[in-house]
This record gives structure tokens, C-alpha cells and sequence, in this order.
């Protein structure tokens, strides 16, 4: 789920002319997506790792990717600069369509850390619970992505992904009964595009076959939402479950996660203890991308 840039690779990717991006809406331009394309798949061993992405995303067993693209981001001023997003911007474009449901953000969004924030957000000091990201909306992202710009200079904040579907298949008949209704409820939905509409009452599991389908969870409902006994229940067990099978890694200077949410979830570890010691401008730093794949079908809200 690693993936390494053929050297011969980087050194084209270097000097590669991509344009500034432009917008139609929330989303690059076609014509700039059409020009990134051009452009990459001139370089040498492009479309053969762009084919391994795309298979550790969507092939049998798996549903992430790490690409590793520290040595690009240090030759291009670092992974917060514009001449480097544009490299990663047609990385991902590769396996779906780059988008923004933020209309108050730009295309790429900063989550860095902030001491004062519930802990448990994204951009709090604290764990960050198993969760697929705007679990409350019918046409939820079919991939989130993860650029790290710096990583925890105290050492802390491990990412963690557990594949849903595998947790889900560990459950008893009668959980995964519960857990197909519509039940659950989470959080607010408020100046979003692109992603549907508000799902107040959702299922978890949305009637797909057995390994398909989003599995629509955030572990903060358990705690947030008022739901019944026996469906927190079920819950509560779903995320044992994920607890039991996750996979943690740090994601260094210039990693690009990428997450198939019809197949994974994800979240993160404590930061270190001591973070108001540490300047803002020195504190851990992602920088977030969502994606919709060309055809996309959620369920009824």
C-alpha cells in the first residue's frame, strides 16, 4: 500500500509545465485535468505507477495508498507550495475526480492544530476516531486524501485506517441486522456542495452486497447522537471490531494517503503531550482533497 517514485520519474515530474488550476465550480476545469493528464503521462513510468495506485485502491484486498512523495515536495519548495499540489492534484485525478464541498475552502484544505478545538476533530490535539468523512450526507466522497506537510515535530498522531468491510464480516447476524437500518443520525450539514443531501436518519450499512457499499460510520455518534440501546450496541461493536483490525503508520513530509471510503475508514492517534509549547507555524500540517468517482450512486435519503 506504499508507493515508491521511480527516480527516473521524479526527475521528470521536476520540471513538469503544469498550469496554475482552474475552477468550474468546486472542481478543476476539465481543460486543466485534460492538460495535467497530458503532461504526466509523457513522463517516463507515469501510467505504471499511477496503475498501482489505482489497484491499491480498488483491487482484492485492498482500499489505500500511501504515495511517497517526499523527494518531490523537498525539490519543489515543500508540500504546502502550488508547483508541487499541482503534481499531486494529477496524481489524484488519476483515480477520480478532485473536488471541494467546502465552498469557503480552496480546492486543497488545511488542517493543522489547534489546542483550543474538541479534541476529537480533525484539527484537535486528541484521538480522532474511526470515521468516513461526511458520513451524514447522501453522496458522501468516494475517496478522501491526505497530503502531510509536517508531521508532529513531539512525535505523536499516527494515522489509522481498518478495512470496514472486513470488521463488519466479524460481526454476529443480528448486529449486522441492526446496523442495516435507518437509525443512526450524526452531526450537522450546513454550506456543502457535491455531496448531496442531508441523510438524517441513515443505515450503516446501506443494503450493498456483503464487501460493497459505503459503511457509514463515525465512531463519534456513539457519544454524540442519541440512539437506541441496541443500536448503539451494534455500533459499539462495529468499532471493536475496526479498533482490532487497524493499521497505523506515520505519515512523513510529502506522503499522499489516499482512502477508498467504500472500503476503508480512517482517523488518528493522540497528538503528543506538550503542543502549546510548539509555534503554530511549527505544528503538525495536512492538507485534505476529496474525490468522486466519475459514476457515483448513494443510496435514497
Amino acid at each position: 500500500m506504499f508507493i515508491d517514485i521511480p527516480s527516473e520519474l521524479e526527475a521528470a515530474l521536476i520540471g513538469l509545465p503544469l498550469p496554475t488550476w482552474e475552477l468550474d465550480g468546486s472542481a478543476p476545469a476539465t481543460s486543466t485535468l485534460e492538460r495535467y493528464r497530458s503532461e504526466l503521462t509523457a513522463a517516463p513510468r507515469f501510467e505504471e505507477t499511477a496503475a498501482a495506485l489505482r489497484h491499491a485502491l480498488t483491487g482484492e484486498g485492498g482500499g489505500y495508498a500511501v504515495l511517497r512523495l517526499g523527494n518531490l515536495a523537498k525539490a519543489l519548495g515543500g508540500a504546502d507550495e502550488e508547483t508541487f499540489l499541482r503534481v499531486a492534484t494529477g496524481f489524484a485525478a488519476e483515480v477520480a475526480i478532485p473536488f471541494s464541498p467546502f465552498p469557503r475552502w480552496p480546492l486543497w484544505k488545511q488542517i493543522g492544530v489547534k489546542i483550543d478545538k474538541d479534541p476529537g476533530k480533525s484539527s484537535g490535539i486528541g484521538y480522532n476516531a474511526f470515521h468516513m468523512d461526511v458520513v451524514n450526507g447522501t453522496l458522501p466522497p468516494d475517496y478522501t486524501t491526505l497530503l502531510c506537510v509536517r508531521r508532529d515535530p513531539l512525535g505523536g498522531g499516527p494515522s489509522i485506517l481498518s478495512d470496514a468491510h472486513a470488521a463488519v464480516s466479524r460481526l454476529s447476524e443480528d448486529a449486522r441486522a441492526l446496523l442495516a437500518e435507518k437509525a443512526y443520525h450524526y452531526g450537522t450539514f450546513f454550506d456543502l456542495h457535491g455531496v448531496g443531501e442531508e441523510y438524517t436518519l441513515f443505515p450503516i450499512l446501506d443494503g450493498s452486497a456483503p464487501g460493497e457499499g459505503f459503511v457509514r460510520f463515525t465512531a463519534k455518534m456513539l457519544e454524540r447522537s442519541r440512539l437506541g440501546r441496541e443500536h448503539a450496541d451494534a455500533a459499539g461493536k462495529l468499532a471493536e471490531e475496526l479498533v482490532r483490525g487497524q493499521v497505523t503508520f506515520m505519515l512523513e513530509p510529502g506522503d499522499y494517503l489516499i482512502v477508498n471510503q467504500r472500503r476503508f475508514l480512517h482517523g488518528r492517534e493522540a497528538l503528543h503531550s506538550g503542543q502549546a509549547t510548539i509555534p503554530v507555524a511549527d505544528r503538525r500540517l495536512l492538507l485534505q482533497l476529496f474525490l468522486r468517482a466519475p459514476i457515483s450512486a448513494g443510496p435514497a435519503a
